[in-house]
């Protein structure tokens, strides 16, 4: 059965759209959950097998290994991560959460599942070698690509499509952290930018789809099995808040330099793969040193937040962890930011606390409270989520004692690293890339409509040898006054109107004299028939026509018809309405008059 058919069945024995997406969005949340399930097993495999055990402690097994093992392992991982990228990305890079986000405001929700396996396989592999990077983004970039391929397939409206794809990415967080609230919120908060509530009852249902499915797996547990943390004193507060500022210089440094490193090793000669196991290499470096860095770090996250480790370890790796990140992500290697983000927050917070506690040990709540806080304030200041990050730290640490001074260090965090850095990551990833997405989503509909879509083809035409007389009759019936000088081949040389004939518009003196080809304004701009409505739109603000010519080539400029502005704006206007209505959609949102009359 074809998909729009499918739909069209539903929707009528449902008698209910949001019923219909209700239950699409719980199978996306099931698959998805099934998704991050093989995904966290696909790595942790690989993890086993070059480490010899489970992605958590990954940097225990390589305290034991030798100083050339810590070293050549990220190298090896990061040339076969290269070669991966190389020849399964189509756009020869990592996917990330970035990605999905341009999907929602650049293509209207839909994505391609085959690139998003892909790109899930190659994260696999990073992470699996121990790169500093995180599980999750690559979690939500794999069951985004299930809702998003879902709504391609069912060829649904932009509306749909945005919401199924914030359905598999709320599905995939809950999964990965067991976590459905923040699951939930984080797709409304980061991916679909807003809180409608059409588009937040199906993601809920999807972010419990895959909540359960984790726990049917993984088992109802939280990510991280910490003391019950209180809150000490109210006079805890401003130190708190000082955290927050630390948190945001971590954050906006992180941003920054990785932004700054991926710019310059862009211009690195040599295939990609070069690149890459020149991050591995640095990353080795690192390792050699302080092993802590290799991996997703929630041993580390773990031992930070039980207050387990010495100020010397929590600061050095604080630091390390930021360098081995900025490194990986800055030479192109594949995987997220967030289990970074919570092993540096950890880390600083605990180092943090522990200054804390020694000049105020009456009023502190001890070096683990600090670890919990600054884990969120990096991890919201690096995400640009300071509600789901909020929302996330408490259902991973299932401590609800601390959630005020979370709260208050998010808050700081995120305002300050706003103010000196971006306000996210990715953020900061689409404007490198020169997207700007408070344009995107309008600008995604200019472009998926092009000038043949909305040209006439019947134009009023007079060869350039035509006489003044006849030139006056087809004025007489052209579309605002102008027409189109076209020589006997098609080839087009430029218009006439009223104006352009001056004084012997009205004198008929002048018909045995004047020619065509002697008032012929031959510098007019033109459009190719595959320009896209931006494009047209464009070439009207700038030269102030009512309608254009749309030729062939550039070079051969034959005549194919002309567009006027006001059937380019119709067709905008008619593609926005048709986004916004709920149901199947064609492959093109809108079109204008294909062909029309010289009147």
């Amino acid at each position: 059965m074809p998909a729009s058919t499918f739909i069209h069945a539903a929707r009528k024995l449902l008698r209910n759209d949001q019923l219909l997406v209700s239950l699409l969005a719980f199978a996306v949340g099931a698959v998805a959950g099934a998704a991050i399930i093989v995904f966290r097993e696909g790595y942790v495999m690989i993890q086993a097998l070059v480490y010899g055990t489970d992605v958590e402690h990954s940097h225990m097994a390589a305290s034991g290994l030798a100083l050339w093992q810590r070293f050549l392992i990220p190298c090896l991982g990061g040339l076969v991560v290269g070669l991966m990228i190389r020849y399964l990305m189509r756009r020869k890079r990592s996917q990330t959460v970035a990605d999905v986000i341009a999907a929602v405001a650049m293509r209207g929700g839909r994505m391609s599942l085959k690139r998003g396996l892909a790109a899930a396989l190659t994260d696999c592999v990073s992470i699996g070698f121990g790169a500093s990077v995180g599980r999750e983004g690559p979690a939500v970039h794999l069951g985004a690509s299930v809702g998003g391929w879902l709504a391609k397939r069912l060829r649904l409206s932009r509306t749909l499509a945005r919401t199924l794809l914030g359905c598999g990415v709320a599905a995939a967080v809950a999964a990965s952290f067991n976590a459905p609230i923040a699951g939930a919120l984080f797709a409304n908060e980061v991916v679909i930018g807003s809180y409608a509530l059409g588009t937040f009852g199906p993601i809920v249902f999807a972010s419990i789809a895959g909540t359960l499915v984790s726990w049917s797996y993984f088992g109802r547990y939280p990510a991280f099995e910490i003391a019950e943390y209180a809150l000490g004193s109210w006079w805890e507060m401003p130190a708190f808040a000082g955290l927050g500022l630390a948190a945001a210089l971590f954050a906006a440094v992180f941003i920054r330099a990785t932004m700054a490193l991926q710019e310059r090793t862009a211009r690195i000669p040599g295939p990609l793969w070069v690149r890459t196991t020149l991050g591995g290499a640095v990353l080795g470096i690192i390792a050699m040193a302080v092993p802590q860095v290799l991996g997703i770090g929630y041993g580390v996250t773990e031992a930070a937040l039980l207050g387990d480790l010495p100020w010397a370890t929590l600061a050095v790796v604080a630091v390390a962890k930021t360098a081995a990140t900025v490194a990986c992500l800055g030479f192109g290697m594949a995987g997220g930011v967030f289990s970074p983000s919570l092993v540096i927050g950890a880390t600083l917070g605990g180092a943090y606390g522990i200054l804390v506690s020694e000049l105020a040990p009456a009023l502190s709540s001890g070096a683990g409270a600090y670890a919990v806080v600054g884990m969120g304030a990096v991890a919201a200041s690096v995400l640009g989520a300071p509600i789901s990050t909020v929302l996330i730290i408490f259902e991973m640490t299932g401590n609800y004692g601390l959630t005020t001074a979370v709260m208050l260090a998010v808050v700081v965090a995120s305002a300050t690293t706003r103010q000196f850095a971006a306000p996210s990551y990715f953020v900061a990833s689409l404007d490198r890339r020169g997207l700007d997405l408070r344009k995107g989503y309008r600008r995604s509909l200019l472009r998926e409509i092009r000038a043949r879509d909305v040209m006439a083809k019947e134009a009023a035409t007079v060869p350039p040898e035509a006489a003044l007389g006849e030139v006056r009759h087809a004025l007489q019936e052209a579309v605002a006054g102008e027409v189109f000088v076209v020589e006997d081949d098609g080839r087009f040389l430029g218009t006439v109107t009223l104006a352009d004939l001056s004084e012997a518009a009205f004198d008929d003196s002048f018909d045995d004299i004047i020619r065509v080809a002697d008032v012929v304004r031959a510098r007019v701009p033109v459009l190719l028939p595959g320009d896209d409505l931006e494009t047209v739109l464009d070439a009207f603000r700038a030269c102030g026509e009512p309608l254009l010519a749309v030729v062939e080539s550039e070079s051969g400029r034959r005549f194919l018809g002309y567009v006027r502005e006001r059937d380019a704006m119709a067709a905008y206007n008619r593609a926005l309405e048709q986004a916004a209505s709920p149901g199947p959609s064609s492959r093109r949102p809108a079109s204008g008059t294909r062909s029309g009359s010289a009147t």
